[in-house]
């Protein structure tokens, strides 16, 4: 199903354009069924979500700075594919894989609120001048927050009011897998549309920031899944660092920075996929 829906979403990106206003709600609705599995009483911050956090802000910087003087624009690219915040729907993902739900909830809050606090100081010093603290904050909040907070209201409003509801939701955690790949047409056809309209004499640079975008998510992926190791859920932590926000990556580049870091984002879209893609076809053929 999942290979299909990214063939389906690559072949028909020039008429998915109007399908992507009901992303967000897509979203919404797989959290809510994923959230109704969460135990409140997990929800805390550890040592496990700082060391994720680190490897977040501090490999961006890294990266950026060893790739600056070869390409400032590849370097950007690579600092926004470490520095995008863990995916909203992460949690659906990890949960599909057998990982554990309430780590990676907490770190998605966790690392969207720090990008939210933290991107106008960053994307300032990438560009050398000063961005609208407040302006920038405001944005990225209302872009990130109602995805996070509103479904956990929705998951904990059920199991007051609607417990039988509530139950039977949690049961058919597998309507999320479905969710998930009408989503995953939808982005990545927008992904596909988005990188073919670059223009073509900027090819040469975007196949290095496509080259880096895959080098990130690959480094992201196996990081993660060390430190989980540590911790006893390299499901959780492979999920927290390498699935990201990459819609929210998209809009950082493409109102501060050069629309041609864009790319590494929008590429982002097609490895992380095509990594969760395997991960879960290894899963249900494997069942590990």
């Amino acid at each position: 199903m999942l290979p299909i829906s990214m063939l389906g979403g690559i072949l028909l990106h020039n008429h998915i354009g109007k399908l992507s206003v009901i992303t967000p709600y897509l979203i919404f609705v797989m959290l809510t069924i994923t959230y109704t599995r969460l135990k409140i009483s997990d929800f805390k911050i550890t040592m496990f979500q700082w060391l994720l956090l680190a490897v977040q802000v501090f490999g961006g910087v890294t990266f950026f700075a060893g790739l600056y003087f070869l390409n400032p624009n590849v370097a950007a690219g690579a600092f926004i594919c470490f520095f995008m915040p863990t995916a909203t729907a992460a949690p659906v993902i990890t949960g599909m894989l057998g990982g554990d739900i309430n780590k990676i909830a907490t770190y998605s809050f966790l690392s969207n609120l720090v990008v939210a606090l933290s991107a106008p100081s960053f994307l300032s010093m990438i560009r050398g001048d000063e961005i609208n603290f407040i302006e920038s904050f405001v944005t990225i909040c209302s872009e990130v927050v109602p995805l996070l907070i509103l479904p956990l209201i929705t998951a904990i409003i059920l199991k007051i009011s609607a417990p039988r509801l509530h139950s039977v939701i949690a049961q058919h955690q597998s309507v999320s897998f479905w969710i998930w790949a009408i989503s995953l047409f939808i982005v990545m056809g927008q992904a596909v549309s988005f990188m073919i309209q670059q223009p073509v004499q900027e090819l040469p640079e975007m196949i290095f920031l496509t080259i880096a975008a895959l080098c990130v998510c690959c480094l992201q992926f196996y990081v993660g899944r060390k430190i989980g190791e540590k911790y006893g859920d390299k499901i959780s932590g492979a999920q927290g660092l390498g699935q990201k926000n990459t819609i929210l990556g998209l809009w950082m580049t493409l109102t501060y920075l050069h629309p041609i870091v864009s790319v590494a984002p929008a590429a982002y879209i097609v490895w992380q996929n095509t990594i969760n893609s395997w991960q879960l076809y290894r899963k249900n053929k494997n069942g590990k």
